[in-house]
């Protein structure tokens, strides 16, 4: 498990990450979604043991990655795909990163083939797309087997049938019991990877939870009535927010639609029209990290 404990990081006069926390499970694909800017890669760079918290922890199964007794086999990290030698194969280069890390050189030919970079083994990386050297990071993550894997943008460069090949490799290591941290912007590939998702905005926790049951709290529904005002007389006392969006129609945020129509309908509320709007990633998304919802967190458990 992946553990955020009230993390904070400062830069000089600018707050990168602030007062964070969050979990993620393995056996899942989880989603770390933010605007640029929102502090994921910050977050990243602390569970990585490559920056220091000002304050809070970050920890793997509840152990800082600077105190892991072997955290190459523990965790898979691909937060950068332009740090090969130029000059040297895809081969050599995991076979020198496996010889550091006591692994045996097998391991190299097994994980390119996982990357579906075999034929190009022996082929310079200076030569390599910027998908191939996406798939050979993911390749390096997956060197020392480890049970949790972060990958910062792993559908860059892919082209559509690489993105389709990642979505599904990622979705098997999490099924063979990993814990899987992808961060994204790209929304619409994201919707259909992921499982859950962590969204942070100005370094702070916007929502948590998995995708279906936020976009689920999140979805609204609209009641068109003449009775607006006893409509949302009667939901007040149930204690369920609604909003005039029309001088015919009343809008809840949130609320099951079945349980709003049984709420007008014991108050004998003319109900001309009912509507059920769900958001989708992309949607849910922005509604969380624009500006009017800063300092709101929403948290869905599983249900």
């Amino acid at each position: 498990m992946l553990s955020v404990d009230h993390l904070t990081k400062r830069y000089r006069t600018v707050t990168a990450v602030d007062g964070l926390s969050f979990e993620v499970e393995p056996g899942r694909v989880t989603g770390f979604l933010g605007p640029n800017g929102a502090g994921k890669t910050t977050t990243l760079r602390m569970l990585l043991g490559l920056a220091a918290p000002d304050s809070g922890t970050a920890t793997i199964n509840g152990i800082r990655y600077r105190d892991l007794p072997n955290p190459v086999r523990t965790v898979g990290a691909a937060l950068d795909n332009d740090y090969f030698h130029p000059g040297r194969s895809a081969l050599e280069h995991l076979r020198i990163l496996a010889t550091v890390a006591g692994i045996s050189h097998r391991r190299a030919a097994e994980v390119l083939g996982i990357a579906g970079l075999t034929k190009d083994a022996h082929r310079r990386v200076g030569t390599f797309s910027l998908g191939m050297r996406q798939r050979l990071t993911l390749a390096t993550a997956l060197l020392g087997d480890p049970g949790v894997l972060i990958f910062d943008e792993p559908l860059n460069g892919l082209d559509p049938d690489g993105i389709r090949w990642m979505r599904d490799l990622l979705r098997q290591l999490a099924g063979e019991g990993r814990t899987v941290l992808v961060s994204s912007h790209l929304l619409a590939e994201a919707a259909q990877t992921v499982e859950d998702v962590v969204v942070i905005s100005h370094g702070r926790l916007a929502a948590e939870g998995p995708v279906a049951d936020l976009t689920a709290a999140t979805s609204t529904t609209r009641i068109r009535t003449p009775d607006t005002e006893l409509l949302m007389s009667v939901l007040a006392r149930q204690q369920i927010t609604a909003r005039l969006v029309a001088a015919d129609t009343v809008e809840v945020r949130g609320a099951d639609p079945d349980q709003v129509a049984r709420i007008a309908a014991s108050a004998s509320v003319i109900v001309l029209e009912l509507t059920r709007h769900t958001e989708d990633l992309e949607e849910l998304f922005f509604d969380l990290t624009s500006d009017h919802t800063n300092g709101r967190v929403t948290e869905v458990s599983p249900s």
